[in-house]
């Protein structure tokens, strides 16, 4: 499996492009390109594997410009091959030759990717397959070196050198692996995750910690984000709350209730869903997707349609299927003893971290609000280059 990587920001100038600059110097083959067509990527792919030679990494940047809100036939296609992708083998059929001579032929598509946009207008598709570090701009007082690509080659070039020969060295250690996943990181998640966590576990030390930790976060306690919710689920999100804040033992509840509690608040996204206020209509509309039927409901001596709570086609089987469970309601079941050894672990290890190294533990707390942001000013740290120069014997995993 190869994970997508996603770099997003809310404004351009947040060191998306950079990152992908300093991927090209660093990943095999790689291709940095701001335009490309499908038929430009199937046979670039398939040049490689004629040739016996893993496939280029491509390093997609203003993605943002390509899955706009005005889809297009050659956007639809890219999509495909950036999805298909992320799995060994993956191939797609297509037709070549004039209309006496078509064949079908067979293009692999499996390939590293690297897609590099304004935060929002990234296919879910593609999101579910990768894994997304959002950028911001650094502050006026973070300083930096500048950028000159003949001089970070000079760095790079050593870098590049000993992760080619590390993994060379451990491919098939690597092949072999089978982590084990955090709570609640299950299915196609799982599968983005484990050959991250694979190598993590073969650098050893904090490595198989931090490599957790990060798992943790963006799998699951990211998973509640606004933005990664669809719309139906921010619905069923919502009438839970506000069914949590009604008195206790409450069974049913009458559509229009359901509906003036939802646009009580004036900043509700139910007050104007385009152009128009949450009606009973819509809201049955949504609700039946996921298998929750409207019924006539007696409430006291009036009987008006609304939905129960529990039941086949009631509101909590919704609930437990498509919203994810809060910390405090899997606290007690999902802490394996594995990853409570591992916290433990690494609170240990972080009194030894310098400041500059604690910006990418993957600790929760130090995240902050979004927790998944990269500052640019973060990118560089010299001393380590220079260490990996200076280091003798077998190549071991670089710090990072």
């Amino acid at each position: 499996m190869t994970p997508r990587l996603i770099l997003d920001s809310a404004e351009p100038g947040s060191g998306k492009t950079r990152v992908l600059e300093l991927l090209a110097l660093l990943c095999r083959s790689a291709k940095l390109t701001l335009s490309t067509t499908t038929a430009a990527l199937y046979r670039r792919i398939a040049a490689a594997a004629d040739e016996g030679l893993p496939p280029p990494t491509v390093l997609q940047d203003e993605a943002d410009a390509i899955f706009g809100k005005n889809s297009t036939p050659q956007a639809e296609d890219l999509r495909a091959l950036f999805n298909a992708g992320y799995r060994k083998g993956a191939t797609v059929d297509r037709c070549e030759g004039d209309a006496k001579n078509m064949r079908v032929r067979e293009f692999p598509v499996h390939a590293p990717v690297a897609l590099a946009g304004l935060a929002g207008r990234m296919p879910a598709t593609i999101l579910t397959r990768g894994i997304p570090l959002h950028m911001r701009r650094r502050r006026p007082d973070q300083k930096v070196a500048d950028f000159r690509e003949r001089d970070v080659r000079v760095e790079a070039d050593p870098i590049r050198d000993t992760l080619e020969a590390w993994a060379s060295e451990h491919e098939d250690s690597l092949a072999d692996a089978r982590p084990t996943m955090p709570s609640r990181v299950t299915d196609r998640s799982a599968e983005i995750w484990e050959p991250l966590l694979a190598i993590a576990d073969l650098a050893g030390g904090a490595w198989s910690v931090k490599a957790r930790r990060a798992c943790t976060f963006f799998v699951v306690t990211s998973a509640a984000d606004d933005e990664k919710l669809s719309l139906g689920q921010r619905l069923l999100r919502d009438i839970k709350a506000l069914m949590d804040t009604e008195a206790s033992g409450v069974t049913a509840m009458w559509s229009a209730d359901i509906i003036s509690k939802l646009v009580a608040d004036p900043e509700s996204e139910w007050r104007d869903l385009w152009g128009k206020s949450l009606d009973q209509r819509r809201l049955a509309k949504e609700l039946n997707k996921y298998g929750v039927k409207s019924k006539d409901i007696r409430i006291g001596v009036g009987v008006a349609k609304g939905y129960d709570v529990d039941g086949p086609t009631g509101l909590r089987q919704a609930w437990d299927h498509w919203l994810v469970p809060s910390e405090s309601a899997t606290s007690a079941t999902c802490a394996t003893p594995q990853l409570t050894a591992l916290r433990s672990v690494a609170d240990t290890d972080q009194s030894a971290t310098s400041a500059t190294e604690a910006l990418h533990e993957f600790t929760l707390p130090e995240l902050g609000e979004r927790g998944t942001v990269a500052d640019v000013a973060d990118v560089a740290d010299t001393s380590r280059v220079t260490e990996s120069r200076t280091r003798t014997g077998p190549p071991a995993m670089p710090s990072m």
